[in-house]
């Protein structure tokens, strides 16, 4: 019942949060997209048609392609729809494997302390001297190109910022009073991890979480422009932007501009939520 009661002050407060309520709307709003991108899209992201290529959209009073065709002539916001899918995908995965690796290490070295503490956290501190993206290729090189390796790569590199937290949080957690008296008893180690730290540990890593879903969405993006992430033809919104800048000079410019613009609006959404989750969640950030 308090669990509940909790639940439902932390989305009262967020529900005071206009900022974070457009970001909820945006994110809503794109989930369904991906959703229902079959129902939605015109026409097949993959169908090519290299008659059309380059052609405007609604601004040269062409209502078929309504944001324009690529250089290979496929429909662009047929593209970005089916993009939606894949580039959340991403987001949602790859963060997910960041948290699953950070917490369970994090909680690790925090509840336990000493060696392993020291061991665990230097090898974050390891991680931490490369840039995140670079760290992404390095892991690339090793794991090869392709979506899948690139959501194991974004994953891993979020791992140790995760990390931090989960620890930070775990020692304050593991020496109040009711984890002590949980010592006391002589209850198990893995009961009160399970029973006692992982949940009191929740909320800054679903906080986190959801702000890592946008820079995890920016950063496939970015390994896509590089070629290491989704490969053509498939139609995320880096790998669109990879092979459409070029033809900015040449006069294409909707070709590399929708698919920035829905990078831009997702990682927009997450943020905003984030933040307003950030300050829902924390009492002392209430107002």
């Amino acid at each position: 019942m308090e669990r509940r009661s909790e639940y439902y002050l932390i989305w009262k407060y967020l529900r005071k949060n206009k900022t974070a309520m457009i970001g909820l709307a945006i994110i809503i709003i794109l989930i369904l997209i991906a959703i229902f991108a079959d129902i939605i899209a015109p026409y097949d992201p993959y169908t090519q048609s290299l008659k059309d290529r380059f052609k405007g959209g609604f601004w040269s009073g062409n209502t078929i392609n309504f944001l324009g065709t690529d250089d290979f002539g496929r429909d662009l916001l047929s593209r970005i729809i089916y993009g939606s899918r894949i580039s959340l995908s991403v987001g949602f995965i790859a963060v997910l494997i960041g948290v699953l690796i950070g917490s369970i290490f994090g909680i690790i070295s925090g509840y336990f302390g000493g060696v392993v503490d020291s061991v665990i956290m230097r090898g974050v501190d390891v991680m931490f001297s490369l840039p995140s993206i670079l760290l992404a290729i390095v892991i690339m090189a090793i794991l090869g190109t392709g979506l899948d390796k690139a959501m194991i790569a974004i994953g891993i590199t979020y791992a140790p910022q995760i990390a931090r937290i989960v620890r930070s949080q775990t020692i304050v957690v593991k020496n109040m009073e009711f984890v002590e008296a949980a010592f006391s008893i002589g209850e198990p180690h893995f009961m009160i991890i399970f029973r006692h730290i992982i949940r009191n540990v929740l909320s800054p890593i679903i906080v986190y979480g959801t702000l890592s879903i946008g820079s995890a969405i920016l950063d496939a993006a970015a390994l896509g422009f590089l070629g290491l992430g989704a490969q053509p033809p498939t139609p995320e919104w880096g790998a669109i932007l990879s092979r459409s800048y070029q033809y900015i000079v040449a006069g294409a410019w909707w070709v590399a501009t929708f698919p920035g613009l829905m990078i831009l609006i997702s990682v927009l959404g997450f943020n905003l939520l984030g933040d307003g989750l950030r300050d829902a969640i924390d009492p002392t950030l209430r107002y």
